[in-house]
């Protein structure tokens, strides 16, 4: 089947929304990337510069500062911030095009929600699984895997027949680049589990700068995550998920061994004096599970600990004893 998608923009190109346009781009589907200014030039003067298996890779493809390109775009990456979801959603509405599809490629499990409430065309959740970090402007690193699961965000979507369509014309675009994507029919359960995984290692990945294969090598760390997983599982069993204890313990000691050395994003952001999306990781748990009547003190404290960190740099401290 050809891909009916002819312009794929990314808007929020980082890391995974760079890998994932670059992947596009290096089958021969036209992408646009639309970034930070430093990103955006040097991709515009050497091309994107993608660290993959052992070689490096110079893409070509467009790159831009401007939010206007989403215009005339037929499937939207959206890759933003889940801090910057609501704001950019509302600036994107007015300039989509009227059958364009937007997957939300973005940590948390409120984002596709939120793009929903403000732009009329089909959102898609998706939950990403990459491992990526972008060292420097106009450079990716690819580390592992490179996957996505979508799904229809609800009941009325799930019964739409041309929206099940436009799921797997998706599916065969990304085929055509080397991406596997699964479609599922319980995309906001995996969204969920992809929380947990967050939540088990971002925060603590962050605070100490290191890779997910160091904090699994700790007994203490994994007491740590697993405590962090039976709070999110608890809050996720009262929304309604089914996500079994045993089944989420697992897929969070998969994760140290798939991406033995990945930063967790929390990390990257933190290294760089960026602020982090704790609000809607660790923090999402604990307020939800205030909400619920159901305490998450490891995730309280992982949240607040980020924040304290956050609030240090902005106060220009150190962060150092």
């Amino acid at each position: 089947m050809t891909p009916a998608f002819h312009s794929t923009v990314v808007v929020g190109a980082g890391a995974v929304g760079s890998f994932f346009g670059a992947m596009l781009a290096l089958a021969g589907h036209p992408a646009t990337l639309i970034g930070r200014a430093p990103h955006v030039q040097a991709i515009r003067s050497r091309g994107l510069q993608l660290h993959r298996a052992g070689q490096v890779q110079t893409v070509r493809l467009a790159a831009t500062t401007e939010l206007a390109a989403v215009q005339g775009a037929d499937l939207v990456l959206f890759c933003v911030k889940s801090t910057d979801t609501d704001a950019v959603a509302r600036a994107i509405a007015p300039l989509l095009d009227a059958n364009a599809l937007v997957l939300s490629l973005q940590n948390g499990v409120d984002n596709a929600a939120t793009l929903a409430r403000h732009i009329p065309q089909s959102v898609v959740p998706a939950v990403v699984y990459v491992a990526t970090a972008m060292p420097e402007p106009g450079v990716v690193q690819h580390f592992g895997r490179g996957d996505l699961v979508i799904g229809p965000l609800d009941a009325a979507a799930a019964k739409d027949a041309a929206h099940r369509q436009a799921l797997q014309v998706v599916v065969d675009l990304f085929a055509t680049a080397g991406v596997p994507v699964t479609i599922s029919s319980n995309v906001m359960g995996e969204l969920w589990t992809k929380l947990m995984v967050n939540c088990a290692y971002n925060a603590i990945s962050g605070l100490a700068q290191l890779p997910y294969g160091h904090l699994a090598a700790l007994p203490a760390i994994r007491e740590v995550q697993h405590a962090v997983v039976r709070e999110v599982v608890a809050v996720a069993q009262a929304e309604g998920q089914q996500l079994p204890l045993a089944t989420a313990l697992a897929a969070m000691e998969r994760i140290a061994t798939a991406m033995p050395e990945q930063l967790s994003s929390t990390a990257q952001d933190m290294a760089r004096g960026r602020p982090t999306e704790i609000d809607h990781l660790n923090g999402y748990v604990a307020r939800r599970g205030a909400e619920l009547g159901i305490a998450t003190p490891v995730n309280q404290t992982l949240c607040a600990l980020v924040k304290l960190v956050e609030a240090g740099r902005a106060a220009g401290t150190s962060g150092t004893a």
